[in-house]
């Protein structure tokens, strides 16, 4: 009972907190996804035809919902924790009757639940430019429950070895936009020369993307066995290493 209220008392103040200052954290996403779909989609998709077997449009809307989901379920996990951290608040929730994985799924959930809103509100912004067809809603569903969980984790790790707030955006620069740039978002991965196909599969988002599309269109570059397993190993070990930077208290505890 203990740990259920502690779990629902620290994923409610995640949402709360990015919900209070939603103009900042969910307007943002749908207007940069809306200059993406102009400019992607509308403009240069209408010289590029199609991809595929789908206008260009088509074929961009399901990478541009998970580059959403991604962005936001990692930069809210990163963000928050480190103000925790930076706080101290950490260190009150260390020493409480309460399990560290209590304290590692609160803040995932949370980060989850931003990046599902916005994945949603990405989805309702692109009705306005594309039909969006579903071909197998629970590829969607698991596809992006799973990511986000994976970014999530990803994030809070990030805030775990962040030693100041500048430390928070050199992740998200310099490894996450260029791998999700490359992940397959804005084209299919077998336009490119054999040798860079095979680069391609060592990047994570590219099975993410593909799994998501598939949902979508019911086309993917990946087999979905292979997408969900690629997947599920991250969120493991992403999980375990977590758990054991909190249990020794690796940059938490000065």
């Amino acid at each position: 009972m203990n740990n259920s209220i502690a779990l629902k008392s620290i994923l409610t103040k995640e949402v709360q907190r990015f919900m209070r200052i939603w103009v900042q954290t969910l307007v943002p996403p749908a207007i940069t996804i809306s200059l993406y779909f102009v400019i992607f989609g509308s403009l240069i998709g209408s010289r590029i035809g199609e991809m595929g077997g789908f206008d260009y449009m088509s074929f961009i809307v399901p990478g541009l919902i998970m580059m959403s989901v991604i962005t936001n379920s990692y930069s809210n996990v990163s963000s928050s924790f480190f103000s925790a951290k930076w706080q101290r608040n950490v260190e009150e929730m260390l020493v409480a009757p309460v399990p560290n994985w209590v304290i590692v799924a609160g803040y995932v959930g949370g980060g989850m639940c931003r990046g599902l809103l916005v994945g949603l509100i990405v989805t309702l912004v692109s009705l306005f430019f594309v039909d969006v067809q579903i071909h197998n809603v629970w590829v969607i569903i698991a596809t992006v429950l799973l990511t986000s969980a994976t970014f999530a984790l990803g994030g809070l790790i990030n805030a775990i070895f962040a030693g100041s707030f500048d430390d928070i955006s050199i992740i998200p620069t310099f490894v996450l936009t260029p791998l999700t740039y490359l992940g397959g978002v804005f084209y299919s991965i077998t336009l490119l020369p054999e040798f860079w196909q095979g680069v391609s599969q060592a990047n994570p988002i590219v099975y993410m993307v593909n799994a998501f599309r598939y949902g979508f269109l019911g086309v993917s570059d990946v087999s979905l066995v292979t997408a969900f397993s690629v997947i599920g190993i991250f969120i493991i070990v992403l999980f375990t290493v977590a758990m054991t930077l909190i249990n020794k208290g690796i940059g938490l505890r000065s």
